[in-house]
């Protein structure tokens, strides 16, 4: 019998949120696993559970921030956009409250303006959030893959 390789369902989720010192920016957590790096909060989806379900639980258990689903941003799934495997992410926005903590898969968290995001980002990150200022400037803009 042949087996089938199919890409694995993740979420990743731009969580719009106010850091400690009162400035608005967008959440980010630097990761304690490979691949190293700063990323925005998200992870696999459990078997049963929906892409929003996911999205809110992995952000909740990376940020320790309560999220409200704002709107789906894009689907990314270039194969190579994660090093590990392919997988495919659907990308969220929401907005947070309560004060971010680093939490489960995070070693630490920030909330950075557009403007500090000037490091590298694990994965594809970079892209998902030029993607996420583009939209914003431009709400007509359209993601092509």
């Amino acid at each position: 019998m042949n087996e089938y390789k199919n890409p694995v369902p993740t979420v990743d989720v731009i969580i719009e949120a106010v850091g400690p010192d009162g400035r608005e920016g967008i959440v980010l957590i630097e990761r304690k696993n490979p691949p190293p790096g700063w990323a925005l909060p998200g992870g696999f989806v459990d078997y049963g559970e929906s892409l929003e379900e996911a999205a809110v639980r992995e952000a909740r258990e990376e940020t320790a921030l309560e999220v409200t689903l704002l709107r789906q941003l894009h689907t990314y799934s270039r194969p190579d956009r994660d090093p590990r495997r392919h997988t495919i992410s659907t990308v969220f926005i929401a907005s947070g409250r309560g004060v971010p903590e680093a939490r489960d898969d995070a070693r630490q968290i920030g909330v950075f303006t557009r403007e500090e995001i000037t490091f590298p980002l694990a994965f594809d990150h970079r892209r998902i959030l030029d993607d996420y200022f583009r939209s914003k400037d431009a709400p007509d803009f359209r993601i092509a893959e």
